[in-house]
């Protein structure tokens, strides 16, 4: 199923939202996209 977000998307999502992992030191942030709350394209 392809997502309704794309790469340079904005995107407001809430606090507690997503699992935080570390992949070679960088810390990423992964989300449900049912957890997005608003998605700005411009």
């Amino acid at each position: 199923m392809p997502l309704d977000v794309t790469v340079g998307d904005r995107v407001l999502f809430g606090k507690w939202s997503g699992t935080e992992i570390k992949i070679n030191g960088e810390e990423l942030l992964v989300l449900k996209e049912s957890d997005l709350i608003g998605v700005y394209t411009g």
